[in-house]
């Protein structure tokens, strides 16, 4: 419970100082709670801070299991229970198995969190257009032309 109280204030600290946006929920479980075995707590991340934060997790996580999902509304597949927490996920250290008979079956919506934020979900805009993106991409590939060690992606 200490080292999980520990990195939430660093990550809180990290928030703060602008290394990134990452927003850890006020409660800490310090008992199983739904899906999770044992105690835990949630840190909402939006995709453009992602790497950063789950960097932060790998290098500084001691000895805590930490459980990395998206959120999204495609919940149910045939057969399966939850897919975000289910296939759709990566554990950094050991993984617990999941109570999934306690999720919902279906959410009608994308989860929204903080939209106050506007990032995530809640973004007004994307980043970039698809044609930004191609336009970096072919930049990125033209700068890599001359490196022998990058491989060049397919042309089709």
């Amino acid at each position: 419970h200490h080292a999980a109280l520990q990195l939430r204030d660093a990550v809180l600290h990290l928030r703060r100082d602008g290394a990134f946006v990452a927003v850890p929920l006020f409660r800490v479980n310090t008992d199983p709670i739904g899906p999770h075995p044992v105690g835990s707590y949630e840190i909402w991340v939006p995709s453009t801070s992602f790497y950063s934060v789950f960097s932060y997790l790998c290098m500084n996580r001691g000895n805590l299991s930490i459980l990395v999902h998206p959120l999204t509304r495609e919940e149910v597949i045939p057969f399966a229970r939850r897919v975000d927490h289910e296939i759709r996920n990566a554990w950094i250290y050991l993984s617990f198995p999941l109570d999934l008979s306690t999720l919902p079956v279906k959410s009608e919506e994308v989860p929204l969190q903080y939209p106050s934020l506007k990032l995530g979900y809640s973004t007004p805009e994307p980043e970039y257009t698809l044609d930004q993106r191609r336009r970096i991409g072919a930049s990125v590939e033209h700068i890599l032309k001359g490196e022998k060690e990058a491989t060049r992606a397919p042309m089709n």
